[in-house]
């Protein structure tokens, strides 16, 4: 049996065992408020039907009635997919179980024959061993719910205290992490970016310039324009991030915008010399962002530019460095951006990018 989620108590490890061993039930998962599962665990089952199992989202079927299911196919396995509502005993729902039911192959013909009163027995017996579990999946739940929120809590700080050892090593401030982390939120909801996705930018916008603690202060804090020779050394910033990042699993989703946010539409970019749509989404995506924060910002060595005329530049090198679905999208999103984020302190950005990444993690 395969176990996701960690921390679980032995007790309770051994009772969801003996769930998954009884009544051909072969996976279970067990949902909190968010969209991602809490706990997975699975049985006797083959790892691509484990994979396309666990890759399906949760359904909102429960939030008006106290179970849902469907059938399943899946190569040679027929599985009943059944949901079923966990609530606290005041009757408040406080999360979801899943249960994947398969049909035994000695048994399926006649299954096929009486599939509509199959269907009732599998929910019946599901939702009796649910029933009888309850107690386990409420403290399950309550439990994961505690150990991801303070992972989360864990991860952030990592997350804001890397962004701000190299903000600070070429400025005073880490607004410019806060500021292009709301554009780039902001600019994917406004092209409905999936969750996951949208999840992995907001960690890719905060650590991208992370590798430049391996530059030197030399090329880093240079005020005027890099030799060819210090622009290759500077360019390498990029895969030292991903050294950076790459040993921890949490961190490592900021790897496409990590290395990709120097590419250019048109292949000119660094470091893979990628073009067009081989180049990631999100990472074309907080090219515009952070091309436009640079400009419109403050520095040692150059005078804030006006966002009418970053705006410019943008729609300029649209279809040649910037992705022009992401230009034209941000360009009608921008000006009232600026405004806000322009005129905020350290401290209001840090309240603006906590209300705006809650949803995502």
């Amino acid at each position: 049996m395969q176990m996701l989620g960690g921390g679980m108590m032995g007790n309770e490890h051994g009772e969801i065992e003996e769930l998954l061993r009884k009544d051909n039930l072969v996976g279970l998962r067990v949902y909190g408020e968010g969209e991602r599962p809490r706990y997975e665990a699975w049985g006797d089952i083959s790892e691509s039907t484990r994979s396309r199992l666990s890759a399906l989202p949760r359904t909102k079927n429960v939030s008006t009635s106290d179970y849902w299911h469907e059938q399943i196919t899946i190569g040679a396995d027929y599985l009943i997919r059944l949901q079923h509502r966990l609530s606290d005993p005041a009757g408040r729902q406080v999360g979801q179980l899943e249960g994947f039911y398969r049909a035994d192959a000695a048994t399926l013909d006649q299954w096929r024959e009486q599939i509509s009163r199959t269907v009732g027995m599998v929910v019946v017996a599901v939702l009796g061993a649910a029933i009888a579990l309850y107690p386990v999946l409420l403290r399950l739940l309550r439990h994961a719910t505690g150990l991801a929120s303070r992972l989360l809590v864990s991860n952030l700080s990592l997350l804001v205290s890397l962004g701000s050892a190299i903000a600070k090593r070429d400025s005073d401030t880490d607004a410019h992490n806060y500021r292009v982390t709301l554009y780039a939120v902001a600019l994917a909801e406004s092209l409905r970016l999936p969750h996951d996705e949208i999840a992995e930018l907001i960690t890719g916008a905060f650590l991208h310039d992370v590798g430049k603690i391996g530059i030197p202060d030399a090329i880093l804090l240079k005020p005027g324009r890099l030799t060819a020779d210090e622009f290759e050394i500077m360019k390498t910033h990029v895969l030292h991030g991903l050294d950076i990042v790459a040993g921890n699993e949490w961190m490592a989703k900021a790897g496409d915008v990590i290395r990709h946010h120097h590419e250019k539409l048109d292949g000119t970019g660094y470091p893979d010399g990628l073009a067009g749509d081989r180049i990631p989404r999100i990472a074309r995506l907080f090219a515009v962002v952070d091309v436009f924060d640079a400009l419109v910002s403050a520095r040692p060595y150059k005078a804030p530019m006006p966002p009418e005329m970053a705006l410019s530049i943008l729609r300029r090198d649209s279809g040649k460095h910037f992705d022009p679905v992401m230009v034209d999208a941000f360009g009608s999103i921008a000006g009232g951006l600026y405004a806000a984020l322009d005129a905020a302190n350290d401290a209001d950005l840090r309240r603006r990018l906590h209300a705006a990444i809650a949803d995502y993690f």
